[in-house]
């Protein structure tokens, strides 16, 4: 299960025992409800300072707040990594768009997930499972982590044809840029990368600024749109997404409240071998905009939009 730091500072786990946990990341996110990054970071902390000495906790040694979660913590404690010596190592050895080949303690798998941040999810599957179920062959654990298929909404490519489209729920500022850096060097070359993104109402609006430098550093070209604008107005979100641009790249980047006119201008821009992300909204079939949920599907929007394009007769 996940845990959220809100459960923890909330003791919404307080009767449970774990058998185990897992540090994979922190980054800012939720600062709408804890306030500052060091009470988020207390939070998630809260969580393995509370595993019992019969369980263990698997941390990413790759994430610098790695060390600080394990400083009380009582459990038998494991990493793993991508980039240093690790309990268990992952090495990426292959990569495309359509798929991952990687060394799991020098053990070779194929996976259909795509990207660092799959490798190192990858990764902890592999070395939880070890943990949990050390008797189990290792030839049938690989097996079975090769079928693995995304989550809807986690880099799904909706569609591959003259480009590539592809729908991710990355909506802080590190998710962002890890797909963002995960795509780039799988562009062919003189392909461009093509960004639609918004930020959601009612949230953190520290990372709004913060999003859209980084979306504008890492692609050819930037649209703005709405996200879940909730009880604000979409266009003050894009104007606080606005003000981590200066005035030049201002100029450089489009803006469209309305998200389906985003993807859909994206999809008229793309060219042969571009591809087009769409990210912030995932696997999410709604949008919620004034306290109503309206049917809202990027995944529909970009087949459609494509399609139009495709047979526009």
């Amino acid at each position: 299960m996940e845990v959220s730091s809100h459960a923890v500072v909330q003791r919404r786990i307080g009767s449970l025992f774990f058998r185990g946990g897992i540090f994979t990341n922190l980054t800012r996110d939720h600062l709408d409800y804890h306030g500052t990054m060091l009470e988020y970071i207390r939070a998630k902390k809260g969580f393995f300072d509370s595993l019992s000495t019969e369980a263990f906790a698997l941390i990413n040694a790759d994430d610098k707040n790695g060390a600080t979660m394990i400083q009380n913590c009582r459990a038998q404690v494991y990493t793993y990594s991508l980039n240093r010596a690790a309990d268990f190592s992952i090495k990426v050895i292959e990569r495309d768009l359509n798929g991952t080949a990687l060394l799991l303690d020098n053990k070779e798998v194929w996976s259909r997930l795509v990207g660092n941040f799959n490798a190192y999810n990858m990764g902890v599957v592999y070395a939880a499972t070890r943990l949990l179920l050390p008797n189990l062959p290792i030839e049938e654990l690989l097996t079975a982590l090769s079928n693995l298929q995304a989550a809807e909404g986690r880099f799904e490519v909706v569609y591959s044809g003259t480009c590539t489209a592809i729908v991710d729920y990355a909506h802080t500022p590190d998710a962002l840029i890890k797909v963002l850096e995960t795509i780039r060097p799988l562009l062919s070359e003189g392909a461009r990368l093509i960004t639609v993104v918004g930020a959601g109402g009612n949230r953190d609006k520290g990372k709004r600024p913060i999003m859209a430098q980084e979306a504008f550093r890492r692609s050819d070209l930037l649209l703005l749109t709405s996200d879940n604008p909730r009880n604000e107005e979409p266009e003050q979100i894009i104007q606080d997404m606005l003000e981590g641009l200066t005035p030049q790249e201002q100029l450089q980047t489009l803006i469209n409240k309305d998200r389906k006119e985003a993807i859909r201008t994206a999809c008229r821009l793309a060219q042969k071998g571009d591809v087009i992300l769409v990210a912030g909204k995932g696997h999410e079939t709604y949008q919620e905009i004034a306290g109503v949920r309206h049917h809202f599907d990027d995944r529909e929007e970009l087949r459609t939009a494509l399609s139009l394009l495709n047979n526009p007769s």
